[in-house]
Formats: structure tokens, sequence, C-alpha cells
């Protein structure tokens, strides 16, 4: 039995949290009001791996995580407590970091094209892949690391070493009775071992990452393949959804969505992880209930955010990285990072593009290499979007190549080969998709929001850090949309990809209120004890803000987190120091600079003001989880979101949850009541309308408000939440007023009833959650 779907939780599955352990804590799941679990990717992944998105085949459910019968106890265990079931898919990659663990990618690398599973991934098979047509791996550190290849004879077969990586060898190319040299062996073989930094790989990849291989789902014997475990978990009805990773990736989404739908049939929930732009629309001829939810992320981010802010923290942002970080700017650094990453980390990728690209001409004339490189980069820059082949798009390419004709003139027929190439070849128009996206992945979200620092919080997936903050309206207007055209798509405040958590980002978001004490701590903490880099130094402390604790408080384990964490920040951003470059003196003198923070007076600044303002903190957190959990779509609880959670990016957000911490918490009393009131009323949220509301009086601009209703019949439930309170008088706040539709309404969270036109100020001190009492 499918089950109605009206809120979710989201767990992250691993050897360490096991159906068995998410059992143990269903009660707990049940309480929240929560109708679904949403498990993370649960197939067989490669040893040791945290999260499940490195899966191999064959598909089956991981004995790590309790195999098959495990999830059919979970199953069993939720549905007695009325919980289903939705897990997520990876049909966009599977794992090779060891080969030996993937048979399907042991095969063809033993067999090459002859191997049954050589139609799988995604192989550039080409003389000119730089690997002579063999499948280049980029494992090794320069040319000289051949030397360094051995035969490792320990096992059953004979295996091609290079330190620990283990590669098969093609029958026949090596005899124990008569060995020949290891690296005369590896000639013989369908793989070429490479340096990792030539630009040169023989397989499309999840974005830049060698340990994941691309799949080509658009083969159809790959789809029947990859997709054995969905069809049996349709089959003995062990999940009531699917949520699918990345389908940006694939070489036809729409196509793919076509064929799982049929797969889980019409009733079945079906999401997918879709990055939509400020202004995108998520295609409505998708076959979807809709996205993950890092557009409804960002819309109630933004709609808290002082704008009056935006003036200060952009002056404070030019004294020290000598740019306002405004939208100009990230714009030209935007499409600046993009060509620079295009050229470092995705020239095999063009490369392959291009061939397509000049493969559609027909012996026709062609521009030159470098000229079509050029091209390719100015569009990749320039569109705006991950891709833009879905019919809601049309238009978009073709607009943006006449305006790179009137720019670049000298690449004109460059452009046209693009466009009647993308037109007319499937393939073509697959591999330019495909390019952008990892583009525009590795260089804005990966690289852009870590090297600016105006107003952090903004700086998140799906984000647009350029808008400093939305009105009332547009906040109004997305979700008006939202409850039109997508209303069973997911509403995510954190995930395992977002850069920090909720909570984290309402406390960065406040700063927007407060942003002359914030730059008088930020100058006297620089003149005590001055950042490596202005900009670094302005980024980390947003986020020291967002993690201090109350009581100021450093413990050896946050102390280390955060240490991670800016490890790993710094070298995204790659200002001063990055991942393939490091540079050791650089990311010294940055873990120098917070310990120093940590151990010096200006702990203590950090400190007060977290005290000062934890008020105030706390007030936008909840409001943000109650607008989010009570506005159109299906809100997802990120696992121990329902406390304060001051988690950091992956995989610092993967830490285990303390389910013993108190439910007396005001987090939770939000969830709870939000969650149990959509079980109660499906009608009204699932299925209903979406109503703006706003208030009267000195301190209207403070309130945020909306209504929900059954479709057609008004308003039943009211959710009014307070933003700005840093700079709101209680007089103003006790003169404003909410105007109640006909009826008396009871305050949830607190069991008041009202009438009429109520002072906001008798409502609650920051987020009221009313329910128009039965006649």
């Amino acid at each position: 039995m499918i089950l109605p779907l009206t809120a979710t939780y989201r767990l992250q599955l691993h050897a360490g949290f096991t159906f068995a352990d998410a059992i143990e804590h269903l009660d707990h799941y049940a309480a929240l009001g929560v109708s679904h679990l949403y498990l993370s990717p649960i197939q067989t992944a490669q040893a040791g791996s945290n999260h499940g998105y490195d899966w191999v085949p064959p598909p089956e459910v991981s004995p790590a995580l309790g195999g098959i019968e495990g999830l059919r106890a979970l199953r069993a265990a939720a549905t007695a407590r009325d919980i289903g079931l939705i897990v997520d898919i990876v049909p966009n990659h599977t794992g090779i970091e060891d080969p030996r663990q993937n048979p399907w990618w042991w095969d063809v690398l033993r067999l090459g094209a002859a191997s049954e599973y050589s139609g799988y991934f995604d192989i550039d098979w080409s003389k000119d892949n730089g690997a002579e047509g063999k499948i280049a791996l980029p494992v090794l550190g320069s040319p000289d690391d051949l030397g360094a290849l051995d035969i490792d004879t320990d096992g059953n077969e004979p295996e091609l070493a290079f330190y620990e990586h283990r590669f098969p060898l093609a029958p026949g190319t090596y005899d124990p009775a008569n060995p020949a040299s290891a690296t005369s062996v590896h000639q013989e073989q369908s793989y070429r071992l490479v340096p990792w930094n030539i630009g040169v790989i023989g397989y499309r990849r999840f974005f830049s990452v060698n340990g994941l291989a691309g799949l080509r789902q658009e083969d159809p014997a790959v789809y029947a393949a990859t997709h054995t475990l969905v069809r049996q978990l349709v089959a003995e009805d062990l999940t009531d959804g699917i949520r699918v990773d990345h389908p940006d990736g694939l070489a036809d989404p729409a196509g793919y969505l076509a064929n799982l739908r049929a797969d889980i049939g019409p009733e079945r929930v079906l999401l997918i992880e879709k990055i939509l732009s400020r202004s995108e629309p998520l295609d409505p001829s998708l076959p979807v209930d809709g996205t993950t939810g890092y557009e409804v992320l960002r819309a109630v981010g933004a709609v808290l955010v002082d704008p009056e802010g935006e003036g200060p923290m952009g002056d404070l942002h030019q004294r020290y990285s000598s740019d306002r970080g405004d939208n100009l700017w990230l714009e030209a650094t935007e499409r600046h990072l993009k060509l620079s990453i295009l050229d470092e980390t995705f020239p095999a990728e063009r490369a392959r593009l291009r061939r397509t690209l000049v493969a559609t001409a027909n012996g026709a004339d062609v521009p030159a290499a470098e000229d079509l490189d050029v091209a390719i980069g100015a569009v990749v820059a320039g569109l705006g979007v991950y891709r833009s082949d879905y019919p809601v798009l049309s238009g978009t390419l073709e607009s943006l190549l006449d305006t790179e004709r009137k720019r670049l003139p000298a690449l004109s027929s460059s452009f046209d080969l693009i466009g009647s190439a993308v037109t007319s070849d499937a393939e073509s128009r697959a591999r330019l998709a495909q390019v952008c996206g990892a583009v525009t992945a590795k260089s804005v979200e990966d690289c852009l929001f870590y090297r600016t620092a105006r107003l952090v919080s903004l700086q998140e997936v799906g984000g647009s850090p350029g808008v400093f903050a939305d009105s009332l309206d547009d906040f109004h207007h997305f979700n008006t949309d939202r409850a039109s055209a997508w209303p069973r798509a997911l509403t995510s405040l954190s995930t395992h990809d977002t850069k920090r958590s909720e909570d984290v980002r309402a406390r960065i978001g406040f700063l927007s209120q407060i942003p002359e004490r914030w730059a008088e701590l930020t100058d006297r903490s620089q003149a005590r004890n001055p950042a490596p880099a202005g900009v670094t130094g302005l980024f980390l402390r947003q986020n020291l803000f967002g993690v201090w604790p109350v009581d100021g408080v450093i413990t050896a384990e946050l102390r280390a987190r955060i240490h991670d964490y800016a490890t790993k920040a710094i070298r995204e951003g790659g200002v001063g120091t990055t991942w393939t470059e490091v540079d050791e003196a650089f990311e010294s003198a940055v873990h120098t600079w917070l310990d120093q923070i940590f151990d010096g007076p200006c702990a203590d600044d950090l400190t007060e003001l977290v005290h000062d303002t934890r008020h105030h903190l706390e007030s936008d957190a909840v409001v943000q989880k109650a607008l989010a959990l009570l506005a159109p779509g299906i809100p997802d609880v990120y696992q121990g979101t329902e406390w304060f959670d001051d988690s950091l990016v992956d995989p610092d957000n993967r830490r285990p949850v303390d389910y013993s911490q108190s439910v007396d918490h005001p987090k939770v009393a939000v969830v709870r009541t939000a969650l149990h009131l959509r079980r109660r009323r499906p009608d009204v949220f699932v299925a209903g309308d979406y109503h703006a509301l706003s208030a009267s009086g000195p301190a209207a601009a403070h309130v945020v408000a909306f209504g929900r209703g059954e479709r057609g019949t008004g308003v039943s439930v009211i959710v009014a939440g307070c933003r700005w309170t840093a700079r709101l008088e209680d007089s103003d706040w006790e003169q404003t007023t909410l105007e109640l539709p006909a009826g008396t309404w009871r305050e949830l969270l607190t069991g008041a009833d009202f009438t009429g036109s109520v002072a906001t100020a008798r409502l609650a001190t920051s987020v009221a959650i009313l329910e128009r009492a039965e006649e």
C-alpha cells in the first residue's frame, strides 16, 4: 500500500547507521509527525563509503545496511506506525575508485570494447582521446610513475599494480612462466594509466570526481540492468517513491524519467535533484512530482534577510576584498571562473565535445580547434543554467548564440556549428549539456561561493547571492506558483549537499540586521589578529559566528571541525591554496589565525555578540523552519534538524544524530505542531491553496504571513512569523495587527484562541501557527 505523503525525514545510511538503527528510532520519527523516511542510497557501495553515491553493481541492497531482509524489516516496522519509505537512487554514475569492487568496470578494463559492459559506461574510445583510443585512467603522478608499475601475482589472477591500485590484465597478456616487464604488459591493455594533471581522461565522470564513472542510461540495456532493484522494490511494495540523484548528468533526463515513471507507476512519488537558477522553472512536461527543494531553501532564507544591511555589508566587503560582492562582480567572476575551470579541470570533456560537434559537419569546412574551444567556452560561461535542453528553456541557447555572434563576430562559424549540431544531433546536444552542468557546479557552488563573503548564508546550492534579499511580494509569488504547479515537490532547508545547516544560515543571515556592529567586530578582530587574506577572513568569520556556542566554550571537537571546514573552504575557493596545488604555508597561516581567534580576545567578542543576540538568532531559526514546513510542497526534515544544528559542509553534516536530546525544545515544538497538522489536513497542505497575507501598522514589514486552505474554500490555517527583530521596536510591534478571517482561531503552539483583528505581539514572540476552530 502506498502511504499518503505529507512530510519526510531524511536519513543518511551507512555501516554505522543501518536499517536496524532506523527501526530503533521510529517512535521518535512518528512523534514528529513525518509520513515518510527518505533514505539515502541503499545499494551496495564501495567499501567504507559513508554516503552510498558510489554504488557498485550488481544492483542490490547493501549488506552493510542490513540487506534486503533489513529493508523488509524496516518497511514492516515503519508501516506499523503509518510511516512510508522513499529511496534515493543514483542513475548517473557508479563507483570505480577501487575497480576490483565494480565487476562491470573491471570487465571493461580487462576486455576493452569486447566486454559485454563496454556500452554501459560513457567511455571515450576515440583515437584522438589522448590515449591512442584506450581508456585513459588518470592515476599517475607523472609519466615517470610508469616505472613504479608491478605485476601482483598474489591473487587468483595476476593484476597490474600501481602502489595500492590494482587493474586487471587482458587474457594472454601476461605469462607467469615467461614474465614480461610491467610496463610492457601495461602497453597491451585496453586502458592506459596517465598522469592525473594532463587533461586526459577516458570516461565521463560525475563532475570532476575520477572515482565516479558516468553510465549510459540512454541505452535500454543499461537502464534495464541498472534498475533491477528499483523494479524489485516496486514489486515487493518496499517503497512509496524514488528520489533521483543528479538527473542533469544524464544524456536524456526527460527520456530517463519517462522510463522510470513507467517502472514505478503513477502513484508513487518521483522527485529529482534538479538545481534551478533563480528565474528558471522546472519543466512541466517532466513526469515528476518536483525537485528536492533547493529553490525553497533560497526563497525562505532570502525573505528573512534585512535589505537595509546590503549597503553596509557591501562596504565591509569592499574594504577587505576590493569589491562589493554584488551581482555585477559575481556575474563577471562567475564567467571568469567557468572559463578557467573549463580549461583546467575539463579539457578532456571539452575536447570530446569538440570532436562530437565536428563530426556533424559531414566533411564541410569546420572552424579551427582553437576557435571552436573559445566558442564552447563562451557558451558554457554565458548559459546561466545547468543545461538548456529542457523544453521549457526552448530558445535559451539560440538567444545566447546570437548574443555571442555579435560579441565575437570572428567566431561566427564556430557558433553556427554549435547551433546546427545541437539542433540536429542528440549526442552533441547531450555532451554540451553535460559539460555545462559540470562546469557550473564546480565553478559556482564549489568555488565562487567560497571566495566571496558579503553574506555567506546566500551562498548555497541553488542560491543567488547577488540578490541580497527578497521582498514579501517575491516570497508570496514564489509560493503561489509552487502551490499551483508543484504541490508535491520537496521543501528542504538542510541536506547532505548544503554548505551549512539551516540554523547556521539563519544565524549568518541575521548579520544583515546588525551590519554596523558586525563591521565593528570584524575591524577589531582584524586589528588584533589579521587574517592571511581579506576575503578569507570575512568568509570564515561569518561561518564562525554561525557555529559559535552561546557559552563560548570551544571544545576540542568543535575546534577540529572548524579546522577541517576551513581547509576544505580555502581549497574550494582557490584563494591562497587549492586541492591540486596545496600551499602549506598559507594553510598553516589560516589554521594559526583560527587558533588565535579561539584562544585570544576575539573569542570574547564573538561570545558576547552571540550571547547578546541569542534570542534573535533562535527566533530566525524557528521562523525559518515554520515557514518552510507549512509553505507549499512536502517538507523534508534532515536528520537532527528538529533541534538546533550547527553543521557545516559535508562530511560535517553527516555526523551521528544525538537522539537523546530533549524534545522540550522550541524547534521540536514547531516541527511536531506543523507536521501533525499536515497529517491531519492533507487537503489543505498537499492539494490546497496558498493565500498571501499582510499585517497592518508600523511594524507590518516585519511580519511574514500566509494562509493555507482547501482548494477554493478560503483560509483554514495561518502562519505568521516575525522577521528583522533586531530593529523591531516593542511599541511598534504592539500596534501592528493581523486581521484574521471570520471565526475562532486556535494558536497551536500555545493553545490560545483569537478572533478578529489581533495585535501581532499577542500571537507569539516569533511565530504563530493558527488553525480555524470547527464551528
